[in-house]
């Protein structure tokens, strides 16, 4: 879910609104959460969050995982889809799932049906299961990484925010080296910023400082 990312998914055309949501639409913030009531909510009320809850924290790594090469919008709207037919996102049954149950999902139109990215939610769900048995939680070892607490940016446009660090890569090298497939470093920044652990929102957005 990285704003650079998003660029993408703002030459889309925003659905037009009124009544209540113009009162929410007055609010402002980042720009690329101004497409549709979808985008506006997610970037509202998770975007940026810190998160410490390893399901959660797991279904946002097989979401930005699906995301690679694709607009973030799509995928915000196929995410019910994914909660259904991956039990929840319940990375123990998941990484239980076997050639069977991976190619059902590829007949399952309501996500992103590829083949690699569907293996590699089986992997990783394997390989998360490991850091839960090596650090207590995936938690411990995720946010070790910025020593407990969200690294708080200042940028003031979209365009000033990077589509990786030197962070995101060793954060990458490392889950690679722990078996995760589809954690490029790109793709681990966008993790970061959706679970929290960098605050990317604009200076002038309202949940800046939030």
């Amino acid at each position: 879910m990285h704003c650079s990312i998003y660029v993408n998914d703002l030459k889309e055309k925003p659905n037009s609104t009124d009544g209540d949501e113009m009162t929410e639409k007055r609010k402002k913030r980042c720009s690329w959460a101004e497409m549709n009531p979808l985008m506006r909510e997610y970037h509202d009320k998770e975007w940026g969050t810190p998160c410490n809850d390893d399901q959660l924290l797991f279904e946002f790594l097989i979401l930005e995982s699906a995301q690679a090469g694709l607009s973030w919008n799509l995928i915000l709207g196929k995410r019910e889809n994914y909660r259904k037919v991956f039990d929840n996102f319940d990375y123990s049954k998941i990484a239980q799932y076997d050639e069977k149950k991976l190619e059902e999902l590829l007949q399952e139109k309501g996500i992103v049906r590829n083949r690699r990215k569907i293996q590699a939610a089986i992997t990783n769900a394997k390989a998360f299961l490991e850091i839960q048995k090596e650090f207590g939680s995936f938690d411990n070892y995720i946010w070790e990484f910025v020593n407990k607490k969200p690294i708080q940016n200042a940028w003031k446009t979209l365009e000033e925010i990077p589509a990786k660090t030197e962070l995101s890569e060793k954060i990458s090298k490392d889950l690679k080296k722990r078996g995760f497939k589809f954690v490029g470093p790109t793709i681990i920044y966008a993790f970061m910023q959706a679970v929290g652990m960098v605050n990317d929102h604009t200076t002038d957005c309202f949940r800046y400082n939030e």
